[in-house]
């Protein structure tokens, strides 16, 4: 392992980054986020099979997709990047305490969603992972994943929006 500042952070913290982050490529911390973000999903996709998506604006559904899978791919995947890491140590803290809280709103939404769905609750659960992507973006400098966290937000409030309006709810 070599011992190098990474973003500009200092020599304890540039370690810390180093050892976490693992592969050049590949952003571990980001690879977690996903899997916690897409389980309570699975779990819904099983319970709740054969429900099918009633937008019919293939404009938005394809934005939506589009954003979906770029946004996971990217927050995953080091593409794009000119430098591996956080621009401080601070840009680190921020990353890490502010999507483990967003994980938990996640999660205690869909639990509460379980119990009953509404159409607060659904928009709830597509803003949080939207602003999971977007503050993995702005901390990494990955303006990438900023745009297509864009892109996944506004079409996903868009479907769910479209959704709830055809009696989905």
């Amino acid at each position: 392992m070599s011992v190098s500042v990474i973003g500009g952070a200092d020599g304890p913290t540039s370690i810390l980054l180093r050892r976490t982050t693992g592969l050049r490529w590949i952003n571990i911390f980001g690879l977690l986020i996903v899997i916690v973000m897409l389980l309570p999903n699975i779990i819904y996709a099983v319970k709740f099979r054969g429900m099918e998506n009633k937008c019919n604006n293939k404009v938005m559904n394809i934005i939506e997709q589009i954003g979906r899978y770029t946004s996971i791919f990217l927050i995953i995947f080091n593409i794009g990047l000119d430098k591996l890491g956080f621009p401080s140590p601070e840009a680190f803290i921020i990353y890490f305490a502010g999507n483990i809280i967003l994980l938990i709103a996640y999660w205690i939404i869909w639990i509460l969603y379980f119990k009953k769905m509404s159409l607060w609750k659904s928009i709830a659960l597509a803003i949080i992972p939207t602003a999971i992507f977007l503050l993995s973006g702005i901390t990494l400098r990955h303006y990438l994943l900023v745009i297509s966290a864009i892109f996944f937000g506004i079409g996903y409030v868009y479907v769910i929006y479209q959704n709830a309006k055809a009696g989905r709810l």
